[in-house]
C-alpha cells in the first residue's frame, strides 16, 4: 500500500534552535542520493507546500572525502547528474558546491527557514551532522530513508550475529514496507537563486577534472555507470531475468545471478526499501529465492548499519569481538606456509589463482562476487604476518578498489572475516578459533573454475597462480 505519510520513527529534531522566517527550505542531500523513495526529500517537500514556501535541496562536494577516489567520484557525479535532472523534472533546484558538506549546508541555510537533512551512519557522517546541528540558530531535522526498519526501532545495542536481529526486524518489517509516494512541490524552484558558486553536472569528466582528488584507482568504464536509472535497470533485469535461480545460485561466484546494487546503495542512488517492494510483490522466481535475498538486503545490510552505529570501533581491531582477539593473537606466531606484502596482494601475484581472480575483479570492475569477498579477506588474515596488520590491509584495499567500500556493509563484512558476527570454531593454526575458508572448499562448493575463466574473459588477461591448497 502507498502512503505520502512519513513514519514518526524516521524522523529526529537534531537541536531545538526556535523557528525562524526563510526563503525557502534547505534539504542537505548527503546519502540519500536520489530523487524517488527518499524520505527526508518528500519530509521536505511537504514543510516546504506547508509554509507556502520553495525548496532548495543542495550536496555538498568535499575534495578529501575519506578513502574516495576517482573511481568512487565518478560514480558519484554520475549519479548526482541524473539526480540533477529527475528533481528538476520535480520543479525543485538542486545545486552541488564544493565543501566540506556541513559547511555548505551551514551556508545555504542563512536564508532558510528549516533544514532537512538525510542520516548516514559512519563516523565522518555523524560529525557533519552534528557540527551542522550545534552551529544552526534554525531547526535541523534528520529523516532516516536508507534502512527498511529505522536503526533504533530495531535494536539500542550492537547485535552480536545475524540470530540475534533477525527476530526484532520481523517484528517491524512490514509495517515499513509501504511504498512512498511522491509529494508535488506547490511552489516551482527551478529559477531560485543561491549564493556560491555550483558545479556543473552536465559534463561529469570536465566536472571530476576541476577536482582535487586521488587518481590512483581508474574508472570502471562500463561495468558500472551511477544513477538511479542504472539501478532500475539492474534490478528490473535481476527481478525478470535471474531471481528465480538466486538460492540456487548466489554461492556460485561463476554466475551473475545475484543484483549487483550494493554501489547503488552504498552511494543512495536506490532505496533499498523500493529493492525490497520489488522483490516482495513479484511471483517470479521461489518463496526462498526471494527470502533469501530479503534476507541479505534486509537482515544482513541493517545488521551492518546496527554495527557501525553501536560500535564505536567499527574500523579498527578493537571492534572485533573479545574472543576473536584473543584467539588470533594467541597464534599470530604460527607457522604460515605463504606469506605476502600488501605490494604483492594488490598485484595479485600469489600464489592461488582463485585468490587472483578475485583480486582482479576488484581491481578491474570495483566489485566482487559475495563468496569471493569472504574467502579473499580470510586469505589475507591467513598470508599477512599478523592479524592486527591483516585487518588493516583487508580494510585498505576494499575501501580503496570497491565502489562499495567506505559502506557500513563493507565494515561488517571486512570485521566478519575476523569473527565479528560470527561464533568460535574448531581451533586450528594460524586462524585459532576464527572460522577459515580454504581452496578445496571452494572447489567442492561451487564451480570455481568458471569464476576464474568469467575474471579472464573481465579482463582480458589470463589469471596467474595454480597451486591452490586446500
Amino acid at each position: 500500500m502507498a502512503t505520502s505519510t512519513i513514519d514518526t520513527s524516521r524522523i529526529q529534531p537534531l537541536n531545538d534552535a526556535d523557528p525562524k522566517s526563510g526563503d525557502y527550505v534547505l534539504y542537505w542531500m548527503q546519502q540519500s542520493q536520489r530523487a524517488t523513495t527518499n524520505h527526508a526529500l518528500e519530509y521536505a517537500v511537504q514543510q516546504a507546500n506547508d509554509r507556502g514556501q520553495r525548496l532548495l535541496v543542495a550536496f555538498g562536494l568535499t575534495d578529501d572525502y575519506p578513502e574516495a577516489n576517482l573511481r568512487h567520484y565518478a560514480f558519484l557525479l554520475e549519479g548526482l547528474q541524473h539526480t540533477a535532472r529527475a528533481l528538476a523534472d520535480r520543479g525543485m533546484r538542486f545545486v552541488v558546491q564544493r565543501g566540506r558538506p556541513d559547511a555548505v549546508a551551514k551556508r545555504l541555510a542563512r536564508r532558510a527557514s528549516l533544514v532537512v537533512c538525510d542520516r548516514g551512519y559512519l563516523r565522518h557522517q555523524r560529525r557533519w551532522r552534528r557540527d551542522l546541528a550545534r552551529a544552526l540558530d534554525r531547526t535541523l531535522v534528520q529523516v532516516e530513508s536508507d534502512v527498511v526498519v529505522p536503526v533504533e526501532v530495531v535494536s539500542d545495542k550492537v547485535e552480536t550475529a545475524a540470530r540475534t536481529i533477525r527476530s526484532k526486524l520481523a517484528r517491524h518489517r512490514d509495517e515499513h514496507l509501504a511504498e512512498l509516494r511522491t509529494t508535488s512541490l506547490a511552489k516551482d524552484s527551478t529559477n531560485l537563486g543561491v549564493d556560491g558558486d555550483a558545479l556543473d553536472l552536465e559534463d561529469v569528466e570536465a566536472a571530476l577534472g576541476e577536482l582535487s582528488i586521488d587518481r590512483s584507482v581508474p574508472q570502471v568504464g562500463e561495468h558500472f555507470r551511477g544513477g538511479t536509472s542504472q539501478a532500475r535497470a539492474r534490478l528490473r533485469a535481476f527481478v525478470s531475468e535471474r531471481l528465480a535461480r538466486y538460492a540456487r545460485h548466489r554461492s556460485e561466484p561463476g554466475t551473475d545471478d545475484v543484483s549487483h546494487l550494493s554501489p547503488y546503495l552504498h552511494f543512495g542512488q536506490i532505496s533499498p526499501l523500493e529493492v525490497a517492494l520489488a522483490v516482495r510483490g513479484t511471483r517470479r522466481g521461489s518463496s526462498q529465492d526471494r527470502d533469501d535475498f530479503l534476507e541479505e538486503l534486509i537482515v544482513r545490510r541493517e545488521l551492518a548499519c546496527n554495527f557501525v552505529r553501536y560500535e564505536r570501533h567499527y574500523d579498527s581491531w578493537r571492534g572485533l569481538p573479545e574472543w576473536a582477539r584473543k584467539t588470533l593473537t594467541k597464534h599470530e606466531k604460527d607457522d604460515r606456509p605463504h606469506r605476502y606484502t600488501k605490494s604483492e596482494l594488490e598485484a595479485a601475484e600469489t600464489h592461488d589463482r582463485y585468490w587472483n581472480a578475485a583480486m582482479r575483479e576488484m581491481k578491474h570492475t570495483g566489485y566482487m562476487h559475495n563468496h569471493m569477498r569472504m574467502y579473499w579477506g580470510k586469505k589475507i588474515l591467513e598470508w599477512c604476518n599478523t592479524p592486527r596488520y591483516a585487518h588493516r590491509i583487508t580494510l585498505e584495499l576494499n575501501n580503496k578498489y570497491f565502489l562499495d567500500g567506505r559502506d557500513p556493509s563493507s565494515y561488517a563484512n571486512v570485521a566478519w572475516v575476523f569473527g565479528r558476527h560470527d561464533r568460535p570454531w574448531p581451533e586450528r593454526p594460524v586462524f585459532g578459533k576464527v572460522r577459515s575458508m580454504t581452496a578445496g572448499g571452494l572447489e567442492r562448493k561451487c564451480d570455481i573454475d568458471a569464476y576464474v575463466e568469467k575474471v579472464r574473459q573481465l579482463t582480458g588477461q589470463e589469471v596467474p597462480g595454480g597451486d591452490e591448497e586446500a
